[in-house]
């Protein structure tokens, strides 16, 4: 699973050629989920409300260049990174 981003623990990443919607993997230690990136919310698993808000405000600052990675996992072609929430 390559990864884009982390920040505070918060792990970022994406799966090549990984089904619709476009979204992103989160984990943060034992947490596990999936955010869609147009919606920028939960579609799968849970985080705690801190975790959750952290994602959303990194999201939400970085939406063009997360479909831009998404397109490029589609692509098959090497992620870009990120910048990371400070």
């Amino acid at each position: 699973m390559p990864e884009v981003s982390r920040f505070f623990g918060i792990l970022i990443a994406m799966f090549y050629n990984d089904h619709a919607p476009p979204h992103f993997h989160v984990r943060y230690g034992n947490q596990k989920a999936l955010v869609g990136i147009d919606s920028i919310a939960l579609l799968e698993g849970a985080l705690s409300p801190r975790v959750l808000g952290l994602v959303v405000e990194w999201a939400a600052l970085h939406k063009p260049e997360l479909l831009a990675n998404w397109e490029r996992a589609r692509r098959q072609e090497p992620l870009q990174p990120i910048d990371p929430l400070e």
